[in-house]
């Protein structure tokens, strides 16, 4: 996985986000049917691009860094296929509704 990471390098302002896995068991072992789960709407920042730029060139940094855990919007975002069966997505960071404190 880490060879995968290295070969993809977010451009601009885009960060790339693994989703967090779905729950597909409730506390008391009942196994949750596919249509029923809820969609992941957080994530785990893993690449970050160098940032938009302004018009003199200069990169504007952005907020979030690699192993950030942020809350994602419903809808958006590209889906990524990687060497690992994780679910990747690429979005620009200011489509990132939040940063989770840990």
């Amino acid at each position: 996985m880490a060879n995968a990471m290295k070969k993809l390098i977010p451009l601009l302002d885009r960060v790339l986000i693994k989703r967090a896995e779905a729950v597909t068991k409730t506390a008391g072992g009942i196994v949750i049917p596919e249509k029923a789960q809820s969609k992941v709407l957080h994530g785990e920042v893993v690449a970050v691009g160098p940032g938009a730029r302004k018009e003199n060139g200069d990169f504007i940094p952005l907020l979030v860094k690699v192993g950030d855990k942020v809350l994602l919007p419903e809808y958006g975002g590209t889906k990524v296929s990687l060497e690992t069966d994780d679910e990747y997505h690429l979005f620009r960071e200011s489509d990132i509704l939040a940063k989770i404190n840990q």
